[in-house]
């Protein structure tokens, strides 16, 4: 474990989140190869409803929604794993997530059933030590979905995605389960600038309990 894996010893499990195209896996990504922590990416594009939902919401929502209730909680469980104990985890998802889109998207009948199933599994899931949910404005979000060009994505419109990122902030505004870490991504690189990076690593490795609001390095100056 390297020294700043070891200052986080008390975390064992951390997760990124916020809306599509904000930039989840790449920084989960990014913070995991620095603490040398064990990775669980989330698997959009194993979804075989996900293109037609984009494509005809009305007829594939509810098949999409409980494929992803499902397949993210048997994904979950590899938490369980003795590994846990021994290394940092990383993860590019929260499991609340999926009722933030079974809202979204459901009717009021598919939501009786849907929330059936989610009262079931919800109390099986491990929760986390901390959370860092990233923020955006709804134009850069879809920039940066254009950017990475998912064929599974090509039907997403602004519409949507601005639906997407209000029920985010709606969800994380209330969120108080865990130690939060709120970033606006809008104006920061991770991926391409170190400073921010680091600067980032060290809010991560210096978070209380309660809600924070991370200040970008060009910010402190």
């Amino acid at each position: 474990m390297n020294k700043q894996a070891e200052s986080l010893r008390h975390t064992k499990y951390i997760v990124t989140e916020g809306p599509i195209g904000v930039g989840k896996t790449s920084l989960t990504s990014l913070i995991a190869e620095e603490l040398g922590a064990r990775l669980i990416l989330e698997r959009a594009e194993d979804n075989p409803f996900l293109a037609d939902f984009y494509r005809d919401p009305a007829r594939y929502r509810f098949q999409t929604q409980m494929f992803f209730l499902l397949s993210r909680f048997s994904q979950q469980q590899e938490l369980a794993q003795p590994d846990l104990f021994t290394r940092i985890t990383m993860s590019d998802y929260l499991f609340d997530k999926d009722r933030i889109f079974a809202y979204l998207n459901l009717d009021e009948n598919e939501l009786t059933l849907y929330e059936q199933f989610y009262r079931i599994l919800e109390p099986k899931i491990m929760r986390p030590d901390l959370v860092i949910f990233l923020q955006a404005d709804t134009d850069t979000l879809l920039k940066r979905i254009k950017m990475r060009a998912r064929p599974f994505e090509k039907e997403l419109n602004y519409e949507y995605i601005a639906a997407v990122n209000e029920a985010y902030n709606q969800f994380f505004f209330r969120y108080a389960d865990t130690p939060l870490l709120v970033i606006n991504t809008s104006d920061i690189d991770f991926v391409h600038r170190r400073e921010d990076l680091d600067d980032l690593l060290k809010q991560i490795l210096d978070m209380k309990q309660g809600t924070q609001y991370y200040v970008p390095v060009s910010g402190k100056k």
